[in-house]
């Protein structure tokens, strides 16, 4: 029997948080949707409009799982706290459903994707083309978002073929 899993990526971003949805089932990606939340006016602003998109595309869509890029150290302190907050108002986004989060360094996701945890947005973009058949374009911050959920189904297979393999033991 076929079961399909909906994961959300978020590539948090204070000016641009992008997004992608794609089903699981057996082994093999299906891109549902990506795309890009671009914010405009003061920082509280920007935070609200991450918010209420994030908000509206998980009531639309339905993920069971969501996938983040963790928030790396920065030199400005200031930017890191606005990412961090940006970061944040996408997740409190995701409440409005009963979805698990899971985190993930955007190493470890460029790795998974790439084979490269030092790859440049040129490299994931094409990936993300290439690993979901899609022909079109992908702006950066979606494919990032992509990328991120194909990680984490990738993670979600390996750790339930662990626990398997465990339990035969």
């Amino acid at each position: 029997m076929k079961s399909t899993i909906r994961i959300l990526g978020i590539d948090p971003g204070s000016q641009i948080t992008g997004y992608g949805v794609i089903d699981w089932a057996d082994g093999k990606a299906v891109p549902v949707r990506w795309g890009e939340v671009r914010t405009s006016g003061d920082h509280s602003a920007r935070l609200k409009t991450i918010f209420s998109t994030v908000t509206e595309l998980v009531k639309e869509l339905q993920p069971a799982e969501i996938a983040v890029e963790r928030v790396f150290l920065s030199r400005n302190a200031d930017s890191a706290l606005k990412l961090g907050q940006a970061r944040a108002a996408a997740i409190c986004g995701t409440f409005a459903i009963d979805a698990s989060i899971h985190e993930y360094s955007a190493r470890h996701i460029k790795k998974a994707i790439v084979g490269n945890g030092g790859a440049e947005k040129a490299q994931v973009q094409h990936m993300v083309r290439l690993l979901l058949s899609i022909r079109e374009a992908v702006q950066a911050d979606a494919a990032d978002a992509l990328a991120a959920a194909i990680c984490h189904a990738h993670e979600r297979s390996t750790s339930a073929l662990m626990l398997q393999a465990a339990v035969r033991a």
